[in-house]
């Protein structure tokens, strides 16, 4: 029973992860977003090639949502890319009896069970560069939990990006 109520608690765990990707973004405050109105790609690296162009569609398909236009080349902004996956490694303890282990009131056994959770993290970063002074006027970090089924993992993909690409372009700062 108290195997079941672990594995049903480091569910609960992952589920809060896969749903909630972290997502957080940081601009240049002097940078004047009224003004790019093009893009174009310097490039996109990431571990397996064949993400490369879904990292590509779901930031094409915010930037282009907010009004922007993708150029071959030569864009009023230049947009990189790049993922990386490690594994977070979660240990999750459990004790046998009620008090484990510390003989509360004289309860416990103190017997405990360890587990060692290994979950796949992707963290997923977007730069956009001012192509005239190569100066980075904005960053989106997003990261989250993956599943290891690429379509699942696509759909957290476009959901991490259409998060980090809510509040874009940035207000202006009086």
């Amino acid at each position: 029973m108290k195997k079941h109520i672990a594995i049903f608690l480091s569910l609960v765990v992952a589920l809060a992860a896969i749903v909630f990707a972290k997502v957080t973004t940081d601009y240049d405050h002097s940078a004047d977003f009224s003004k790019y109105h093009t893009y174009s790609w310097i490039k996109v690296k990431v571990e397996d090639p064949l993400w490369e162009d879904r990292v590509m569609r779901a930031v094409d398909a915010q930037l282009v949502a907010k009004g922007w236009t993708k150029v071959a080349a030569n864009g009023d902004a230049s947009v990189a890319a790049y993922g990386s996956t490690h594994t977070k490694k979660t240990l999750q303890t459990w004790y046998d009896d009620f008090g484990g282990g510390w003989y509360w009131r004289g309860f416990g056994s103190g017997l405990a069970t360890t587990y060692v959770d290994e979950t796949p993290v992707g963290t997923l970063l977007v730069d956009i560069f001012d192509n005239a002074t190569k100066k980075l006027i904005w960053r989106g970090t997003a990261s989250g939990t993956l599943s290891g089924k690429p379509d699942k993992d696509e759909k957290k993909l476009e959901k991490a990006v259409s998060d980090m690409f809510k509040k874009f372009p940035p207000s202006p700062k009086v």
